[in-house]
């Protein structure tokens, strides 16, 4: 999950020609879990687990996080219909306790077979504005699948009503004969968040390395784990409270992994295979890394000469020029280098014939074409977004390659032809938010409270997954409301990973640019005046986005006087004590009237104050906005509840 795209990629190649699959107790499914456009595949067991063990019901065990409201041992029992004894028991807590925050709590539960999947079985209630994946993702973390949840309980002649009782099968597991002859009594099912290896869960639960590979169909030297998805640990005992402590917070062990921390096994050759293995691997990291630094210089060597592009007044995006034909036919032959690199270590993205896209497109019809050069097309019985690009595209593909999450725009695959770069994406079908937003569109969209916050927090979401959880943290760069796409639920998701940069640092460290990019107003005044760098120039970015969403109004609308300061503007606004509410009714988007509660409006305007502050400093990180909009968003939800029960 970190290391450069080259050498991952590159590694992983090496990998796959000088191993073999090993059967195992059920398929680790991967992305396959979380991407819900897409048709369940049986083979991945997105549906579940397959029925395939000594057993039709065992004993099993699964991990949920304590995240409010499912904090507590009686709330996270009721949740996942589990025994709160037992459960307080094994965490050594308790019946009445209340769980730290993202604590990582054990769920001893029964597995049974159902039809030709073992689950737990557990009735749920509907809440309003929920989905598929929203049940299976955010209410149960995961232990669920959106295509489980869809299979059992959705056609496609209805839609979901809140107040309906859905069952939500929970992914479990018992052992298979091989396991049992082992002394793997026990299977758990664990919810990979971000940092975490294969090795540092196995080490977690005091699991055996090569028998976690095995009950998961995993080639010894397969590291590619995915947050959001489950994965299966065989258990030789009852797994103990002392396992509970989450320790995502401390960075992931680089691959590859350590050799196993329990004793290893009597089989001699298995050991000395895993001794050639390791040796192997690293002279596939040594060789990864030469092909990684030549693919580097020979692909970006064009890019050094043209460092003091022009910066546009409008966009403030720097366009490299061609000065001629031989320039031009440089970068072909460039491009298709790059190519041959990318589709050789690529394993997760697909590699499409230009012929494919014309017939998904109608031959690049008028009428399939969203905006500018980007297309509606439809592969394989789905839609996608269809993106011809010119220039260097390796940046955004090397980052929507390596990244994997929600509310980020998904890459699915590429195709090169005749010069052109064709990016093929998630079609999010209620298009960018700024046809949402904005007061001046003529017949525009409406969005209530709500969900405006919703997509705000899921754009703050995406962030602080860049930030926080790459490596090194990355910059979007140019984060506004034309960037932010809008699924068929509404949910956000970030988009136009073209500007996107490493901070090169570590932890978000300030560096120097002379390369200015970005769109005029959303930038940093550091960042426009100093060219420093660093994850804080999202956060004003983000800053000015949450105003717009919320006034209606076009950044530009508030630089009508100059040196305007936003957030003393703000401020002043809100201290105002004896026009405050009257300044806040002008400021809001009428088209909210009083959809709105005035209260969450202040804090809401205060948490963009803090954001926009010119001293970068004295912004608040990604991971510190993310649960302040989630209490908004509760409590907005919460409010708009009461605002439409009747009095009694």
């Amino acid at each position: 999950m970190t290391g450069s795209p080259f050498h991952i990629y590159a590694f992983a190649l090496i990998l796959i020609t000088t191993s073999t699959p090993i059967s195992g107790q059920q398929p680790y499914a991967k992305k396959a879990t979380t991407n819900c456009s897409t048709v369940a595949d049986n083979s991945a067991s997105v549906l579940g687990y397959s029925c395939n063990g000594v057993a039709q019901s065992c004993q099993a065990y699964i991990v949920f996080r304590s995240l409010p409201p499912h904090n507590s041992v009686s709330s996270i029992s009721a949740l996942l219909s589990a025994d709160p004894s037992q459960l307080s028991r094994i965490n050594n807590v308790s019946d009445n306790n209340v769980f730290e925050y993202n604590r990582l709590v054990i769920v001893p539960v029964t597995c049974s077979c159902s039809g030709p999947y073992y689950q737990k079985n557990k009735s749920y209630v509907v809440q309003q504005e929920n989905t598929p994946f929203v049940i299976a993702n955010n209410t149960f973390q995961g232990l669920s699948t959106c295509h489980a949840v869809e299979a059992q309980n959705v056609d496609n002649s209805r839609h979901i009503y809140t107040g309906e009782m859905f069952n939500v099968p929970l992914r479990c597991a018992c052992p298979t004969q091989n396991q049992t002859a082992a002394g793997i009594k026990y299977l758990l099912s664990y919810i990979i968040t971000w940092g975490d290896t294969i090795s540092s869960i196995s080490r977690r639960f005091g699991a055996d390395l090569d028998s976690t590979f095995q009950a998961n169909s995993l080639s010894e030297l397969d590291f590619n784990v995915y947050p959001f998805t489950t994965f299966l640990v065989p258990l030789q005992k009852e797994p103990s409270a002392d396992t509970s402590t989450d320790p995502a917070a401390s960075p992931p062990p680089p691959p590859p992994p350590s050799p196993p921390s329990v004793p290893p096994s009597p089989n001699r050759k298995s050991h000395k295979k895993w001794k050639q293995a390791i040796v192997g691997a690293a002279a596939g990291v040594a060789l990864a890394f030469i092909i990684g630094a030549v693919a580097f210089w020979v692909f970006f060597r064009k890019r050094g000469r043209d460092s003091d592009a022009a910066t546009d007044a409008e966009s403030f995006e720097a366009r490299e020029k061609r000065s001629d034909k031989k320039n031009e036919d440089e970068s072909h032959s460039h491009s298709h280098e790059f190519l041959q690199t990318l589709s050789s270590i690529s394993q997760s993205l697909k590699m499409y014939s230009y012929e494919e896209l014309r017939s998904a497109t109608d031959d690049f019809s008028p009428s399939c074409r969203i905006r500018g050069s980007v297309y509606r097309g439809e592969i394989s019985g789905n839609l996608a977004a269809i993106k011809r690009m010119d220039g260097d595209v390796s940046k955004e593909i090397n980052i929507l390659n390596r990244i994997n999450h929600f509310n980020l725009i998904h890459l699915s695959g590429f195709c090169f032809n005749e010069g052109h770069w064709y990016l093929v994406y998630e079609y999010a079908v209620n298009g960018p938010l700024s046809d949402w937003i904005y007061r001046n569109n003529v017949g525009r969209k409406f969005l209530n409270w709500t969900q405006r916050i919703q997509i705000a927090l899921d754009v703050a979401t995406g962030l602080s997954y860049l930030h926080s959880y790459t490596t090194p943290p990355h910059v979007h760069q140019d984060v506004k409301c034309s960037n932010v796409l809008l699924d068929s639920n509404f949910r956000g998701k970030i988009t136009n990973f073209n500007l996107a940069r490493s901070t090169e640092g570590q932890d978000g460290e300030l560096v120097l640019t002379r390369h200015i990019v970005g769109t005029k107003g959303y930038m940093a005044p550091e960042y426009v005046e100093h060219g420093l760098v660093s994850t804080k120039l999202d956060v004003y970015a983000f800053g000015i986005f949450m105003l717009e969403c919320i006034t209606g109004k076009e950044v530009a609308e508030f630089y009508k006087e100059e040196n305007t300061d936003l957030s003393e503007m703000i401020s002043s606004m809100l201290d105002h004590k004896e026009r405050g509410a009257q300044n806040l009714t002008d400021f809001i988007d009428p088209a909210l009237e009083e959809d709105y509660p005035y209260e969450l409006a202040r804090f809401m305007l205060r948490l963009i104050e803090i954001c926009i502050k010119k001293n970068p400093a004295a912004r608040p990180d990604m991971n510190e906005v993310v649960p302040n909009l989630s209490r908004i968003m509760h409590a907005s939800f919460a409010s708009k509840i009461s605002s439409t029960t009747p009095d009694h």
